[in-house]
């Protein structure tokens, strides 16, 4: 899958070097920005990488005016993992942060998202509404039935997001048949507040854009958030079924599938 999305190009990572060119943009973005951390985290060369990136699908959107040797010719990218693949390796990278049985029970077609980000240079334009235009592509293509991924909340300070928390725990909380929880050592209640008690208004503004992203084309989030200290962030699951979705939100997937 390849797109020229205005001065910049959509498509699925070719090789090693787009790899690493990503890994590059997400050390900017989670370590040097967000404060994060982990055991692969390559700090002498700045990579922020995982056992997962060999088996995962990376979609990024390219600056095809930046030399790729330079590894900063990626300034948009988004990580997929479908479950056929998750189960030939064994595992979902949320796997460590919720119980997804509910999921993997239901014996839809999964899809993981994850390690979404965009160049501060590139935002507050469009290039996250492209990542999504290229997800849209691998969703009708593969079939895919429900999207599932972490979206993060900086910082650990409950006190701080107990009204965003609450707000999305009384008006988005997922369905019981796939309300994935979080997992009880690292969990944190996300009723905080009382229904009535909670600024719409207050709260709404408090989202990160990725999960308002995710509530607009009717996403859910799972139960309880979780407490990740290595990215010094508070995680949601958040899940989006295809086959729920309004009108609306569906054609969203298809008008740009079939417009490729």
């Amino acid at each position: 899958m390849t797109a020229d999305t205005g001065s910049l190009q959509l498509r699925m990572a070719a090789d090693d070097v787009d790899i690493k060119a990503a890994q590059r943009l997400r050390y900017r973005v989670f370590v040097e920005e967000l404060g994060g951390s982990g055991p692969l985290v390559d700090h002498s060369n700045r990579f922020e990488a995982d056992a997962f990136d060999p088996v995962c699908d990376h979609l990024l959107l390219i600056d095809p005016d930046v030399d790729p040797d330079t590894l900063e010719h990626v300034v948009g990218a988004y990580r997929v993992l479908p479950s056929d693949r998750a189960d030939r390796f064994g595992r979902y990278y949320c796997d460590a942060e919720y119980d997804l049985d509910k999921l993997r029970n239901t014996g839809r077609k999964l899809l993981e998202l994850g390690r979404s980000c965009v160049h501060p240079a590139h935002r507050g334009g469009t290039a996250l509404l492209q990542l999504w235009s290229g997800l849209a592509d691998y969703v009708v293509t593969k079939n895919i039935e429900i999207l599932f991924g972490v979206a993060s909340f900086h910082g650990t300070d409950i006190q701080r997001l107990r009204m965003p928390l609450a707000w999305l725990h009384h008006n988005h909380l997922a369905p019981e048949p796939l309300r994935a929880t979080a997992r009880s050592a690292h969990v944190q209640r996300m009723d905080l507040m009382p229904a009535s008690a909670v600024d719409r208004r207050a709260a709404s503004a408090a989202l990160p854009g990725l999960i308002k992203s995710y509530l607009k084309l009717g996403g859910f989030v799972g139960e309880g958030a979780f407490i990740d200290h290595a990215f010094n962030t508070t995680d949601v699951l958040l899940l989006m079924d295809t086959k729920a979705m309004s009108e609306k939100h569906r054609s969203y997937y298809t008008r740009r599938a079939v417009a490729r």
